[in-house]
């Protein structure tokens, strides 16, 4: 018997992070980037709603740092009863979503050489 499927929904967060990375592939990452469009509308989508449970749990990393254990307790303060948080590894990027309910929330998406730190800002 196949796995239900599920309801996909985008959050903000995981649209802004998609044009953050179009900015970063400029110029010649076009085709990249439309690759990926591709890739998340046509494979990922589709896999994760029929087989939610393909990524691997987020909450599953060991966390040594002092910074990263309260960073990860407010997290799970935000989850609801039920609600599994997974990462998806996709190419060059890490997706990262939520299962609640019969849904599939893409919270964030990643590219691997994208830096989480803002250098223009602290150097400016």
């Amino acid at each position: 018997m196949a796995a239900r499927a599920r309801k996909p929904v985008f959050t903000e967060n995981f649209v802004n992070n998609l044009e953050s990375i179009l900015l970063f592939l400029e110029p010649e990452g076009a085709d990249a980037f439309q690759h990926l469009l591709a890739r998340i509308s046509d494979d990922i989508v589709p896999t994760l709603c029929r087989f939610p449970q393909s990524g691997r749990s987020f909450l599953a990393h060991p966390v040594r740092s002092l910074e990263a254990q309260a960073l990860i307790k407010q997290l799970k303060r935000l989850l609801r009863k039920g609600d599994d948080l997974r990462e998806f590894v996709l190419d060059d990027y890490l997706i990262l979503y939520l299962l609640r309910g019969n849904q599939v929330i893409f919270l964030s998406i990643k590219h691997h050489r994208q830096l989480s730190f803002d250098f223009r800002n602290i150097w400016p």
